[in-house]
Formats: C-alpha cells, structure tokens, sequence
C-alpha cells in the first residue's frame, strides 16, 4: 500500500519544536513526510496554549487546515501541543474537525491511534496528565542540519504567577547525563555543529535526579563530544546560576558566550507579585558578576510589560534598567492574563492601550541600544556559521547570535559558502539588528 504523506506544522517555543521532531521521528518509518499541506493525507498541528496570542494562533491554524481536508488531499486532521493538553474535551466539542486530538504526554501511541482512525474510529481523545515521563527518543530535525535544539528537561517548578506551563507540562524532571551525550553523539554523527540546550529552567538541572545542580557537568561531558564546535545555553534564570556553571561557560572554548536570562522584569515589587525568586539587586549582582567573570558575554533577556500593579514608577525602573545595563538582545511581551494562573486573579488589571504604549517604549530603547552596541562590531573579526543565501548575501551567525530571535551576519563574497560552514567574518557595516561583513581569511573550522 502507498505511504500516506504527512504534514507537520510546529508552533510556539523551541521546546514545542523537540517534541515535533519526536513526532516525526517517531512516524517517519510508516509514513512519507511533506513540507507542502496541500499534498498531505494527514495534517499535525502541534499547538501552543502559553498566551492568548498563541492559543489564538493555535486555532486559526487548526481552521486553516482544516480547509485542506476538503479542497485537498487532507483526510485526517491531528491535534496536539500545549492548548490540546489544556483544553483537550473542550476543543474536540467545538472543533469537530480535529480527527485526533493528543496531549503532550502520548506521542508514541500516535501510529496506533492513527490505525485506530483508519479503522473507522471518530474525533479520537488522547490528551492524558502525566508529570513522570519525559519524551525521548528519535528525532527528524526540522532545523539545518549543522544545528539542534537538544531539551535536557521537562516541566517546571517554578510556579511564577502569570505562567500556565507547570499546569501543563508538569513537575520538573531532568534526563540522565548519559541519555543527553547518547542523543549528542548521533547528532554529532549526523552533522551537527551548534548544541542549544533547553528547558523551561536549564540552571535547575539535575536537582531531581543528582540531589544538587549539574548543568556545569552536562556541558562538560557534551563539550568532549568530538564534531560539537559550538554549545549554547537559553532560559538559565538568574537566580539559579552558580559560581561552578560560570567558571565552565568562561574556560570551555565550545560553550557560547551568551546568555539567555529570563528576567521579566527589574522592579522587586513586580518581581515578588511574578512570585520570582529573586529582587533587582540580585539581578543587577548577577549581570555584573557574568560581566566580570566572561568577557564580551551576549546578556539577552525577555521582560513583561503591564503586569497587574505595574506602576508608572514600576515601569520608569524598567526603562531605567534598559539604558543603564545595555544588554545585547531584548524580546519584550505584554502581560497575558491566563485563566487558571494567580496573576488573573490580582487587582488592579492594566489596560491594553498602556500595555502598548510600555512595549513601543521599551522596544524603543532597546533598538538605540543595539544600535549602538552594533556600531562598536565595525572592524571586529567573528566565528560566523554559515545558514544560507539570500540574493547576493551569504547568511550567517556569530556566536552572539542565536537562530531566528537574534540577527544575521549578511556576507557578500564571491567564494562558494555552504549551510554549516563556519568561517572568520569582518564587520564592515551595521543595518540596526543585522551586521554586514566580508570574509576575513579561509575557514576557521
């Protein structure tokens, strides 16, 4: 019989992404994968429930795909991610037609229940709880194949105020070190240069499974995997960095120097309404102890904008914070209210009018701050991976750049350049986010 042809669609986070390349990986032997919807049977849409803008996302995509079922080739529609684990009853009720809805917990049943469909079942529910297993297994990436994003945990225990996701994903559980260097080495021996490491909270790793924090080993141990140049770490919140994980990013010459702490904000008064466990003093201290200890670190941050009780003095401190610490990369959110979470719960709610008008601010400020960060890059010589072509520019990252948040290296040259190669480039000009360069001298790497 032919292979029915499947379509993914991944949404949200760097973490939905893992779980869509475990998917695929785990379907790939029974079916062909398509990237075009309009040539596939079956139709994946692994949603996001973390905020109204995603969820809203989520739907709109599971009613466009819904289209291709009757104007294509499209059978069967499948469901899964955040918003099916959270609403899962409810929105097989009101979207008949999802064919399969799943949770995050039941990827590896996903050929059964599709057997189970072809079998002449209807609007299959599999959306279980579970906060003990973790997803592993084999992985068909989905990103260029000189870079993966490599999850060392699930779940979270952080329960700030305004996040739903330890509802969702559960308690937060660590994989061992040695089935994270076993995933390491294939993907080594697949092409893979550059390592991210994920979690929803990376410097809380090993606490459940090693009785203390492990991250510094983990990178250690992934570091010796022969074919690994770079490894880079997001989501390490501030709080939780130890002296031991810094003293590894700054004398290991595979870890980045870069940084992604999620912050949410500098007011102490906000900070213990978000019941973060940490105030601006101890975030500042952390931000000059990572300055001193590594040189030229890339700090980038996420903050929230318009959180219940945000003052006008509140968000003054925000501003304040921006100019004065200048950190390298700044993704900026209004406030979310998410049902089932404290903060939904709290008085004094911000509209949505001072909401944008705080996030047009910050991300103001933050643009003339990278503008001229940007500016003292003209003359310097960077490691630079290679991810594509663009017109006459070739695209490439530095090591202060991270996939798709951050920007891009545009190299005009007339050598031939392919995906993963990684080269030393001359900063010539700056475009505000994205830096231009020529090629400085034969490949480094």
């Amino acid at each position: 019989m032919e292979k029915y042809k499947v379509g993914m669609i991944s949404l949200g986070c760097d973490k939905n992404r893992v779980d869509s390349e475990l998917i695929l990986g785990t379907i790939n032997k029974f079916y062909e994968i398509t990237n075009d919807p309009r040539e596939a049977d079956i139709i994946i849409i692994n949603t996001c429930g973390f905020i109204e803008s995603a969820k809203q996302e989520s739907i709109n995509t599971i009613i466009e795909m819904a289209e291709y079922k009757k104007n294509h080739k499209c059978k069967m529609l499948i469901a899964t991610g955040c918003l099916t684990q959270r609403y899962g009853e409810e929105l097989l009720k009101l979207m008949p037609e999802i064919d399969i809805l799943m949770g995050v917990n039941d990827y590896m049943k996903l050929h059964k229940l599709i057997l189970d469909f072809i079998k002449g079942e209807r609007n299959i529910l599999s959306a279980n709880y579970s906060d003990e297993n973790i997803n592993e297994g084999e992985r068909l990436l989905t990103t260029d194949k000189h870079v993966a994003y490599v999850r060392i945990a699930e779940g979270c225990d952080n329960h700030c105020t305004y996040c739903i996701i330890p509802k969702i994903r559960g308690k937060f559980r660590s994989r061992s070190i040695e089935s994270i260097t076993k995933e390491v080495k294939q993907l080594a021996a697949n092409g893979v240069k550059e390592i991210i490491l994920i979690a929803q909270d990376l410097t809380n790793y090993g606490v459940d499974i090693y009785n203390g924090k492990r991250l510094h080993i983990l990178v250690n141990e992934i570091s010796k995997v022969e074919g690994i140049e770079w490894i880079r770490l997001l989501y390490c919140y501030p709080e939780e960095i130890t002296d031991e994980l810094i003293e590894e990013i700054a004398t290991n010459d595979k870890v980045v120097k870069y940084l992604d702490l999620p912050i949410q904000h500098i007011s102490s008064k906000i900070l213990r309404m978000m019941a973060r466990k940490t105030n601006k003093e101890k975030v500042i201290g952390i931000i000059n102890k990572l300055r001193s200890s590594i040189p030229n670190i890339v700090l980038r941050t996420s903050l929230i904008v318009g959180f219940p009780n945000e003052t006008e003095e509140d968000f003054k401190e925000l501003e304040e914070f921006l100019r004065e610490y200048k950190l390298d990369n700044v993704g900026v959110f209004t406030y979310s209210k998410e049902e089932g979470t404290p903060a939904a719960e709290m008085d004094n709610h911000i509209s949505e009018e001072i909401k944008a008008e705080r996030y047009n601010k910050l991300m103001e400020i933050q643009k003339e701050v990278v503008v001229n960060l940007n500016k003292l890059k003209i003359s310097k010589i960077y490691d630079t991976i290679i991810e594509g072509r663009k017109g006459k520019y070739f695209i490439g990252r530095s090591t202060e750049m991270a996939p798709e948040i951050d920007g891009n290296i545009l190299i005009k040259t007339d050598k031939v350049l392919n995906k993963g190669d990684i080269i030393k480039v001359k900063i010539n000009e700056t475009l505000d986010y994205d830096l231009i360069g020529e090629v400085y001298n034969e490949f480094s790497k």
